[in-house]
């Protein structure tokens, strides 16, 4: 579902898109699921992170894919440390 947040790109790659908050979902999911941590679990973490960041996310005007990756890793790292560093650092890894 996506909120009215414009959520900026690094370096003006590509226009100011809508905060949605199932595709950060998906993607909190896939970060879980390449740690091995086993479905069920990654969907519900995927979810409450997701929702927490939702919260956060609401109260800005706009927001950048940095401070996205930043919050989502801060919460993630209670619930799971490995995919917390994964989800922070996918981009460098692969």
């Amino acid at each position: 579902m996506g909120l009215a947040v414009d959520v900026v790109k690094p370096y003006g790659k590509q226009k100011p898109m809508t905060y949605d908050s199932e595709k950060l979902a998906r993607s909190i999911n896939s970060a879980c699921l390449s740690v091995r941590t086993p479905e069920g679990e990654a969907a519900s973490t995927a979810s409450h992170v997701a929702r927490i960041v939702s919260l956060w996310v609401n109260s800005k005007p706009a927001i950048t894919t940095h401070d996205i990756r930043r919050l989502v890793a801060q919460h993630l790292q209670r619930y799971h440390p490995d995919a917390a560093y994964y989800y922070l650092h996918q981009r460098r890894i692969l």
